[in-house]
């Protein structure tokens, strides 16, 4: 009996052993890997986007005042096919006759390999340096990273950021502005005090019409991820992954530089410091059309969003992150 017990208690030694070491891996993470404030590295080449005359001109900064009414921040990864389509109807709402929006759209290549950034280059040389810009980023950031660059280069009063395959009907612009002034109470141009306040376009309103085309099986996952969501995270903001917010200046300035997460999740970590910090939020529904060639890989891409959600929680929560005002 000895014997047995003695042989029982090896594996649970073991496991043990690899609980600690576990623990003291997360703790090491939390405390000592990184600095408990944000920092976004930008090599010198990524400080410049070229003009129409093969020039190199510096990216202005966030920290900047605004010169223009709006900043539409794409972040784009090999989308040589999915961003021409985006930028015609983006480019066609935006210089309607009517419209009197002064604009910049920033694409941000994160690291593309493909035709991507030629397509955006001849976007620039047709609307000019001043409407298109490119953002060449040479290392793969992620989504996050790509998304916070190209929104230190803005300098928009307001600002936007819109995924590269154009899901999302640009003519929804108008309904997130108005729910931005909304918020304000007042105009925000003519406003005297800074307005923290972020717009999230939804799709919320075609979670039935969506659950009828997906499994059983990734509707259960998609359910898991938004009740983690949840639990550890956004509780104001039903769909936090949608790819079309409109933010006031101040309050992408706030957000843009603290945030650490590069993938997929930034999304949920920015709004939960603006839930932090009280900023006025506010989820308008808009017109979504799923496009092929989604980079999102199914239950992988979810896991991974799943862990960076319970990582922002965690790391929030025991101070290994701070936020910087």
């Amino acid at each position: 009996m000895f014997c047995m017990c003695g042989l029982l208690s090896l594996p649970v030694q073991g496991i043990l052993a690899v609980i600690v070491l576990l623990m003291t891996l997360v703790f090491w993470m939390l405390y000592f890997k990184d600095s408990p404030y944000a920092r976004k590295h930008r090599s010198d080449d990524e400080k410049y986007f070229m003009d129409e005359n093969a020039r190199q001109v510096p990216f202005p900064s966030l920290e900047d005042e605004y010169s223009l009414d709006l900043s539409i921040i794409v972040p784009a990864y090999n989308e040589q096919d999915r961003i021409r389509p985006m930028l015609e109807s983006c480019l066609h709402f935006l210089t309607d006759v009517g419209r009197k929006w002064t604009f910049e759209v920033i694409v941000v290549s994160d690291g593309s390999t493909d035709g991507t950034c030629d397509i955006v280059m001849e976007y620039m040389q047709q609307y000019g340096s001043d409407r298109i810009r490119l953002l060449k980023l040479y290392k793969n950031r992620g989504k996050g990273g790509a998304v916070c660059l190209g929104m230190q280069s803005a300098r928009g009063r307001i600002l936007l950021f819109a995924d590269a395959d154009g899901a999302t009907k640009f003519q929804d612009i108008e309904k997130l502005e108005t729910a931005l002034h909304f918020l304000a109470t007042n105009d925000i141009a003519e406003s005297t005090k800074p307005v923290y306040a972020v717009v999230c376009g939804s799709r919320a309103h075609l979670e039935t019409e969506s659950k009828a085309q997906r499994s059983v099986f990734r509707t259960f996952l998609m359910m898991c991820f938004h009740m983690h969501v949840w639990l550890f995270g956004v509780r104001t903001i039903k769909d936090t992954q949608c790819g079309f917010k409109l933010f006031t200046r101040p309050a992408a300035k706030i957000l843009f530089n603290n945030l650490h997460v590069d993938g997929w999740a930034f999304d949920v970590e920015m709004l939960y410091i603006a839930e932090k910090l009280k900023f006025k939020l506010a989820e308008v529904p808009v017109h979504w059309t799923e496009i092929e060639g989604s980079k999102i890989v199914p239950v992988w891409s979810w896991l991974e969003m799943g862990c960076d959600v319970l990582a922002i929680w965690l790391r929030y929560r025991t101070g290994s992150w701070k936020i910087h005002k």
